[in-house]
């Protein structure tokens, strides 16, 4: 599946992202900056990404763990999330995300 990414300088990309993995982990192994310091257990807020706009919409809610780690981020918007926190799969083929200020 297919993610499009916006660094923090603004250059896009497109990056492979496995099924049933995350956007985290397809982030940081295409070696984008995110720190990813719980490793995927939603515990920091160190993966936190802006979700484009239009698929903020289709993602499921998210759940109160994620809000919580949220509330602790830098420079949050209604369009956050926690990359870790968004599985890859084919109702995400195409989505696209920017990589939140540290």
């Amino acid at each position: 599946m297919k993610i499009k990414v916006t660094d923090r300088n603004g250059k896009n990309s497109e990056i492979e992202g496995n099924d049933g993995w995350t956007v985290m982990e397809a982030l940081r192994d295409n070696g984008f900056p995110v720190a990813a310091e719980c490793g995927g257990a939603c515990a920091c807020a160190t993966c936190h990404v802006y979700v484009e706009e239009s698929w903020a919409e289709k993602l499921p809610e998210p759940k109160a763990e994620e809000i919580d780690m949220l509330d602790m981020a830098l420079a949050v918007q209604p369009n956050s999330r926690l990359s870790c926190q968004i599985v890859c799969s084919t109702e995400t083929d195409g989505i696209a995300v920017t990589i939140a200020p540290e």
